[in-house]
């Protein structure tokens, strides 16, 4: 009995050993503005769009494999391929539209985590917004990749807290499950807006960037440091980079659910209603499953937050280096890296800046999924190129499955996104 119970702890100990980059990618997908578009469609559809979870998950599975086997294979980041292998103008579009988008999103994303702490404790969030930002960017600029990768990981499963008060808000589990294979479409502006945003949050820019240089952040902490050390994959990591993403996609559409879920059966119950702030659901769930389904909410909150504006900043960092031929890597030191840190610094600052401007919290946080769901659909089309170029990948490009859905999911995100323009227009 003992020895069954060792041997478990120990599969247990492998498999959360194999887990990295796909699994912090995944968590990190359900950033404060992930939960609160989510949060919001549940509010204002009930459980309306419950499908969109298993409807873009294997889109998710592609789509970031892609950018896992672009980092492994080639031993360099998206922008970096980018910059060797395209039009120098088609990079700087990319790049600073991803810098722009993710600087946007970790200002946002930043008020959310104060508005979740002053959910729980009695401190005014705008007192929060300064000293979080500061935290976050200490973390960046001094821990190492190893130590802040294990931070993420970590943080990771707090999301978990979104399954737990979902099932404590009591759902009807039959209209659940009718909702969950059953799509529900309306070719409204509403709807429409909502769609787009959770195609933009749910399939975004930022984690293609962050996928590709974190698999290059794992060679290099293994003593990879050189281009030509880097390149390469075998089968045997390609399958285990494959189970990562694997595990993170299901992380991060398992919260997504019930996310939905959960304000679907509180705020949306009674009808469609609207939520003014990323805490206004928390306390939605107070009198339907009391006290600790707020704290769990606060605490999945901010481990988000603090899980994605890192991720956020980092990725942006990564892109311009590599688009302008910089030094890199959260495992550089500081002074061998100053552009590398600048970049972080300067946008998590700006991005600090637009708590202060007055901005509805919930409406900043849905309408950055939407512009990262206007963003996504050209940037794919250059990530599935990448995935198909044998000068870059070499054996390892695409198969007939990755390029159906792939493309796929590209054309179904620029039909989303212009029949929302249209509807705008």
């Amino acid at each position: 009995m003992a020895f069954g119970v060792v041997g478990r702890r120990q599969r247990l100990s492998q498999l959360w050993a194999l887990l990295g980059p796909g699994l912090i990618t995944g968590a990190s997908d359900d950033d404060p503005s992930g939960i609160a578009t989510y949060a919001q469609a549940g509010a204002a559809f009930g459980l309306a769009t419950l499908w969109t979870a298993l409807f873009t998950f294997p889109m998710m599975c592609v789509v970031q494999f892609v950018c896992a086997k672009v980092g492994m294979v080639s031993g360099e980041g998206l922008a970096r391929v980018l910059r060797e292998h395209y039009p120098r103008w088609v990079l700087y579009v990319v790049v600073f539209s991803l810098a722009f988008a993710n600087t946007l999103t970790a200002g946002v994303d930043i008020g959310a985590i104060a508005a979740a702490i002053n959910l729980v404790v009695a401190i005014p969030s705008p007192v929060l917004i300064v000293p979080i930002t500061v935290l976050i960017v200490f973390l960046q600029i001094f821990g190492s990749y190893r130590s802040i990768a294990k931070i993420f990981k970590w943080l990771a499963t707090t999301l978990l807290a979104y399954v737990v008060a979902a099932f404590m808000a009591k759902p009807h589990w039959r209209q659940v499950l009718i909702a969950t294979v059953r799509p529900t479409m309306r070719f409204d502006r509403n709807f429409l807006s909502i769609l787009v945003a959770i195609l933009g949050t749910t399939i975004t820019p930022y984690l293609f960037f962050w996928q590709a240089d974190q698999e290059v952040e794992e060679e290099i902490s293994k003593g990879r440091r050189t281009r030509r050390a880097r390149a390469g994959a075998t089968p045997e990591e390609l399958r285990d980079a494959r189970w990562d993403v694997l595990v993170g996609m299901i992380l991060s559409n398992l919260v997504m659910y019930f996310i939905v879920l959960a304000t679907a059966s509180t705020v949306g119950h009674a009808g469609p209603a609207n939520i003014d702030t990323a805490t206004d659901a928390a306390r939605a769930l107070e009198p339907f499953a009391g006290r600790a389904a707020v704290w769990l909410w606060a605490i999945a909150l901010v481990g988000a937050g603090m899980l994605a504006v890192p991720i956020l900043t980092g990725s942006a960092a990564y892109a311009i280096a590599e688009a302008m031929g910089w030094k890199r890597g959260l495992d550089e030191r500081p002074r061998r890296a100053k552009l590398f840190y600048a970049v972080i610094t300067m946008c998590t600052a700006i991005g600090m800046l637009i708590n202060f401007f007055g901005i509805s919290p919930m409406a900043a946080l849905v309408w950055t999924a939407i512009i990262n769901g206007f963003l996504a659909p050209p940037i794919l089309v250059i990530v599935m190129l990448i995935g198909n170029n044998r000068d870059v990948l070499g054996p390892h490009v695409n198969g007939p499955f990755t390029n159906a859905v792939g493309w796929t999911t590209t054309v179904l995100m620029f039909s989303a996104a212009i029949a929302l323009g249209l509807m705008l227009l």
